[in-house]
């Protein structure tokens, strides 16, 4: 999230998600929904490994924070690798101050959700996509041996939002797709575009504590940040997917799951 940019508070849209090709337990009952619930795994499932890909602290918080809440209360690992740490986002403060307020945030924010934090190590409003940064995540990535990738949709008016779901869709090729790849929105309608959810997941239960991870953030305006876009976000997702709230993902499915379509399979 990045304070500055008048664009960000100008949001329109909201979504929700559960995982396929992954035992997953019922979230809900939904007599009737657009698309598919992925209910989050319970406890006794198998443990699973998720990196949450976010340009710039409170990205992932915002955009999946009650998705991720869900995981890490059924028992899985959850890391929050931040490609940035906002170093651009207050014109009335040094990089380094700027920093260390949103790494010191970005932190809180994590111990909130019991989320792990990580820092990638690029620049707020400087991100790169070449083949030394697409290396290192790659490597970073696959030694991590994820389950699930969440990232952000690179079809985006943030530069910085581009080069994290792209820098995520490329770890996914080179490891040969070896983990399932979900993109998530921020900002739909002003900075996130022509995002269409395949997926949904019920944040009902955890919409307080996304909440108050999203309040850590408070460089970035959260209470009106909330109010005005992403409460109603939640609630305009729910309506989707027939719950009261939830978060929406577009899923790039494994080419085993490309070929059918129901009643002809």
């Amino acid at each position: 999230m990045k304070n500055n940019k008048p664009g960000r508070r100008d949001f329109l849209k909201i979504s929700t998600i559960a995982l396929s090709g992954i035992a997953l337990a019922p979230a809900v009952a939904v007599t009737e929904q657009r698309t598919p619930m992925l209910p989050v795994p319970l406890a006794g499932d198998k443990k699973l490994s998720i990196i949450c890909l976010g340009a710039h602290p409170g990205d992932p918080e915002f955009g999946c924070g009650g998705t991720m809440a869900r995981y890490s209360e059924a028992g899985h690992h959850v890391t929050f690798l931040y490609i940035t740490r906002g170093e651009a986002s207050d014109p009335n403060k040094t990089y380094n101050e700027m920093a260390a307020l949103r790494t010191d945030e970005a932190e809180t924010a994590c111990k909130i959700l019991n989320a792990t934090p990580r820092f990638f190590g690029q620049t707020d409003g400087n991100t790169v996509l070449d083949k030394d940064q697409n290396d290192k995540i790659t490597k970073l990535i696959a030694a991590s041996k994820p389950d699930l990738l969440f990232t952000q949709w690179p079809v985006d008016g943030h530069p910085d939002h581009q080069v994290t779901g792209m820098l995520g869709l490329t770890a996914w090729i080179r490891t040969n797709r070896s983990f399932h790849l979900y993109f998530y929105e921020v900002n739909t309608g002003v900075e996130t575009m022509g995002f269409t959810p395949t997926d949904h997941v019920d944040i009902t239960t955890v919409r307080e504590k996304k909440k108050q991870a999203m309040f850590a953030h408070k460089t970035q305006d959260p209470v009106r940040t909330y109010n005005d876009y992403f409460k109603p976000l939640e609630e305009f997702r729910g309506l989707e997917a027939g719950v009261q709230a939830a978060e929406a993902f577009i899923h790039f499915k494994p080419a085993a799951e490309r070929a059918g379509i129901t009643g002809l399979y």
